[in-house]
């Protein structure tokens, strides 16, 4: 038999992941990388930094039906290096690393959505939305 999640559980499971982005005396960020992610969020960070984003305080709004919603969102951020983006790495304002998660183009359904993947270095690109999803089983 499969694990199955009520949405209860699944919002408590959400809210205490997007928390660790919290956790920090000031607010989280999100490192917006080029290439794969790592197999583990406790490998070191792979490919390029491309951009580091600090979020809202709190980083994202409270969990409903199992996802967190990035808060402030769109956000504007812009680019440190050129690259396209693939993954990103949450961390709180200690640098302690929270998750990590997919990029995408805008529609394209990754945790982390912007409106170009396609990063340049001084030039400003919008994060369109975040979401954090435990799935229900």
């Amino acid at each position: 038999m499969a694990i199955r999640l009520p949405t209860a559980t699944r919002n408590a499971m959400a809210d205490a992941m997007v928390d660790r982005v919290d956790a920090g005396a000031a607010a989280g960020t999100i490192e917006i990388r080029s290439g794969s992610q790592p197999a583990s969020a406790n490998d070191a960070a792979t490919g390029t930094l491309l951009a580091t984003v600090t979020l809202a305080d709190p980083g994202f709004g409270a969990a409903s039906s199992g996802a967190a919603a990035l808060a402030s969102a769109p956000r504007t951020a812009t680019g440190a290096a050129a690259g396209t983006a693939g993954w990103f790495r949450a961390k709180d304002s200690d640098g302690n690393t929270a998750f990590d998660g997919s990029v995408t183009g805008s529609g394209g359904g990754g945790d982390l959505e912007l409106n170009t993947t396609t990063i340049s270095v001084g030039v400003d690109f919008e994060i369109t939305s975040g979401t954090i999803t435990i799935p229900a089983g």
